[in-house]
């Protein structure tokens, strides 16, 4: 069963930050609030929980997972980018974007696109998130919490508890927080590509 933890969206709680880090440092997989939707996530060495987040979502070994990032301190350990690709990146974040990008050693193969050796990177607006990952100190691996067979991402709490209750570990409740997931932006070969058009708005890449 999985625990329920009720956030405040701009001043979260800090012991309730504290005990959800915790968890995921414990092996936890947990859903939670982005600026563009749920999200499931888990810490990154978490092998087990990457295969659960396959599970729930049905994703086989070509989807890219995204590394939730505190900031640029951090994403740029775990992506290679250049001058102009960084000036390009850092204009549009914090915010609904995620960049895949060629992945360093720091990122491990598993969680790596099986071919191109890239991964997907982003730097959240949303207050819940950003105080989680500051706690936690390491990006969490994510993905959209889009179920198989929705139209879209659940936008409550309460109902993402309610059916995944029996899979996940923590539902880490802030309130609705929409249904356009990011958009996606490749540039694993230094030009953007707009794979996914979401809630960032894409004419800057264009």
């Amino acid at each position: 069963m999985a625990k329920y933890f009720d956030v405040h969206p701009e001043t979260p709680q800090a012991r309730t930050i504290g005990t959800v880090a915790d968890s995921l440092r414990a092996g936890a997989l947990i859903a939670y609030p982005t600026d563009s939707c749920f999200a499931l996530g888990c810490a990154m060495g978490n092998h087990e929980g990457l295969e659960r987040i396959r599970s729930i979502r049905r994703l086989d070994d070509r989807h890219h997972f995204t590394l939730m990032c505190e900031n640029f301190a951090q994403l740029g350990q775990f992506v290679h980018i250049d001058n102009a690709v960084f000036r390009a990146v850092k204009a549009a974040t914090p915010g609904s974007y995620t960049f895949i990008l060629p992945a360093t050693r720091e990122v491990p193969r598993r969680l790596m696109h099986p071919k191109k050796k890239t991964v997907g990177v982003r730097i959240p607006d949303h207050a819940v998130t950003r105080a989680l990952l500051a706690e936690l100190g390491e990006p969490l691996l994510s993905s959209t919490l889009l179920l198989p067979g929705d139209a879209e991402p659940m936008t409550q709490g309460w109902e993402i508890k309610e059916r995944l209750d029996h899979v996940l570990d923590a539902v880490v409740d802030s309130g609705d927080c929409g249904t356009e997931p990011t958009t996606v932006v490749d540039f694993s070969d230094g030009t953007p590509q707009i794979v996914r058009q979401g809630a960032g708005d894409p004419a800057r890449f264009e």
